[in-house]
C-alpha cells in the first residue's frame, strides 16, 4: 500500500505542477534585440471620417515581416471627436492628453486625426502614400517577460539612470457598427488598439509589477507593446512587443 501511494504521488505530481502553471498564466517573452525598433503611434477616432483609411493602413502591418522586431504599431483612440454624435468605445482622455503632450514637447506641430508619430516625431508620409522606410540603427536591448499578470523587464542601458517602461495591452480584430456621426452606417475595423497602458519608473533598468488588464480584458486577440523613454519625454529609446496567445 505505501508503494502504491508513492507511485501515485509520482504520477500526480507533474499533473499538479502543470495545473498550477496553468492557473498562474502563460509565460510570454519578448526581446528587441540590438537593433532599434520604431514605434508607430496612430491617433485616431471612430468619429473622424478621415480615420478609417489610416486604421486600415495600420491593420495591414499585421502582415509586415518587420512587425515587433523593427516596427511596433500602437493605435491611440482619442475622445475629442465624441461630441459630434458618436462615442468611440476605445477612446480615452488619456490618449487625447498624450497627443497634446506630443505637441507641448515639440514632437508634432498640431493635434489632429489621423495623426502619425514615429519614434516621437510627427510623420506625414502616410498622407503622401510614402513607403515606410526605417533606418537600422544599433540600440540597447529591451527584454520583457509576462508570467500571467506579472511583468518583468530589463533594459541594458549603458549607465544606470531613471527610465520609464511603458506597457500597453493591444486589441486586434475589433469592429464597431457606427450608427451616428461622420461615419454613420459604416462598420469600422481596428487593430493594435490600446486597451490599457501602464508607465513605471525605475532607477536601475529593471522592472517588476502587476498588469491585471491582461486577464481582465474580454478581447479575444491581444498583443503587448513595450517601450522605454526618459522621464518627462514621450520619445522612445527602444521598443518590443508581440502576440499574446494561449
Amino acid at each position: 500500500m505505501p508503494l502504491l501511494n508513492t507511485t501515485l504521488t509520482r504520477l500526480l505530481l507533474p499533473l499538479t505542477l502543470l495545473c498550477q502553471a496553468a492557473q498562474a498564466g502563460d509565460i510570454h517573452s519578448f526581446s528587441s534585440g540590438n537593433v532599434r525598433a520604431t514605434t508607430i503611434e496612430l491617433f485616431t477616432s471612430e468619429g473622424c471620417s478621415s480615420c478609417p483609411p489610416a486604421d486600415a493602413w495600420l491593420s495591414q502591418l499585421k502582415r509586415d515581416p518587420r512587425l515587433w522586431r523593427q516596427i511596433v504599431p500602437i493605435a491611440f483612440h482619442v475622445d475629442y471627436w465624441d461630441y459630434i454624435g458618436w462615442r468611440d468605445r476605445f477612446a480615452s482622455p488619456e490618449h487625447s492628453t498624450r497627443q497634446q503632450t506630443h505637441k507641448h514637447q515639440g514632437n508634432i506641430r498640431s493635434v489632429y486625426t489621423p495623426g502619425f508619430v514615429l519614434d516621437g516625431r510627427e510623420w506625414r508620409g502616410w498622407f503622401k502614400r510614402a513607403p515606410l522606410n526605417l533606418p537600422e540603427t544599433e540600440a540597447k536591448e529591451l527584454n520583457v517577460m509576462l508570467n500571467g499578470t506579472e511583468v518583468n523587464a530589463a533594459y541594458a542601458a549603458a549607465d544606470p539612470e531613471p527610465l520609464v517602461l511603458n506597457v500597453a495591452l493591444l486589441g486586434f480584430d475589433l469592429s464597431n457598427q457606427i450608427s451616428s456621426g461622420e461615419n454613420a452606417g459604416r462598420r469600422l475595423a481596428h487593430d493594435f488598439v490600446v486597451l490599457h497602458q501602464q508607465s513605471i519608473l525605475s532607477a536601475n533598468g529593471r522592472w517588476r509589477f502587476q498588469f491585471p488588464a491582461i486577464q481582465e480584458s474580454p478581447v479575444a486577440t491581444k498583443g503587448i507593446a513595450a517601450w522605454i523613454s526618459h522621464p518627462g519625454s514621450l520619445r522612445p529609446l527602444q521598443a518590443t512587443g508581440g502576440w499574446l496567445t494561449n
